[in-house]
């Protein structure tokens, strides 16, 4: 016992940092490493609940490209996600212009505040809240819409109409955090550069293009990777408002992912399906970093 208080004495100080991480790292690894780790293993085989593995190599990911749902999931999902980049993102820089610009910069705590709100919201409670507003008889939209002589919508019942809810629902729950983040780049914008530019003729739209979005670059990089990486792994909203439906109409990978291995049990072929997700977003969002300049030096 006194070497080893001697030892613990001489080294105490060195080794006392990393007892008080394990905790953390013990956990982390159970919780998260291992299970990512483990359904990598998994989806090299054929499983079916806890019993009955067979070893498959790539089948499962070679199945997946002949694998009907799955390919109309990819597609609504792509769908929502390029919504998001290209319809939601726009029109969040947007509304932080509006939030920067004279007589709102009075109000901009409270619309920092009510814009805020949705994304602390509930998932569960925001699909509820859409699935009353989309009602085909007795819904808010189709109310307002009649006021204008337009026939109710089967917003969620219908093929057409049931991805352009849920990118509705998702502008809403969205927009404002979005927001948030380009009027942050805004406000760390200096004043010089744009009176600079005023000075020597450069109009407003001349001013925004040349002087702002590229001052934004990296707010707008991080938003649409924020963009990419939220919407391939969208579940909760299109889960209970449609639950995949109608027809497969609102198929998420997510969703598909969940009837493969929790009703299903097809637990190697949705760990296929989930490392095929994986790979989609690393794709996308290197893509994005790479069109940004991510990686490039300072000094380029």
């Amino acid at each position: 016992m006194a070497a080893l208080s001697a030892w613990w004495r001489k080294h105490d100080r060195a080794i006392a940092p990393y007892l008080f991480v394990a905790p953390f790292l013990v956990l982390f690894f159970v919780f998260s490493i291992y299970p990512v780790l483990y359904s990598l293993y998994l989806s090299f085989f054929k499983a079916t609940g806890l019993s009955s593995w067979q070893f498959i190599g790539l089948e499962n990911y070679a199945d997946l490209l002949s694998d009907r749902r799955f390919i109309k999931s990819v597609t609504n999902t792509s769908y929502y996600a390029a919504a998001s980049v290209f319809l939601l993102s726009p029109l969040a820089l947007l509304v932080a212009v509006g939030f920067n610009a004279g007589i709102t910069r009075q109000l901009r705590g409270l619309y920092r505040v009510a814009y805020f709100v949705p994304v602390i919201t509930s998932a569960v409670v925001i699909a509820m809240m859409f699935r009353m507003i989309f009602d085909e008889q007795y819904g808010l939209l189709n109310a307002m819409l009649g006021n204008v002589g337009i026939e109710p919508i089967p917003w969620l019942r219908s093929k057409s109409w049931a991805m352009p809810a849920i990118v509705v629902l998702g502008i809403w729950t969205y927009l404002g955090v979005n927001a948030l983040y380009f009027l942050a780049g805004l406000q760390n914008i200096p004043h010089e550069l744009t009176e600079a530019a005023a000075i020597d003729g450069a109009n407003g739209w001349q001013t925004f293009f040349y002087i702002t979005m590229p001052i934004l670059r990296p707010v707008i990089m991080f938003v649409v990777v924020q963009a990419i990486i939220g919407s391939y792994n969208l579940f909760a909203q299109p889960l209970l408002l449609t639950n995949g439906g109608p027809q497969d109409a609102t198929l998420f990978m997510t969703i598909y992912l969940y009837q493969v291995g929790f009703q299903q049990f097809k637990l190697g072929y949705a760990s296929a399906i989930g490392y095929t997700l994986v790979l989609i977003v690393f794709t996308l969002s290197l893509i994005n970093l790479l069109f940004f300049g991510a990686f490039r030096s300072s000094e380029e």
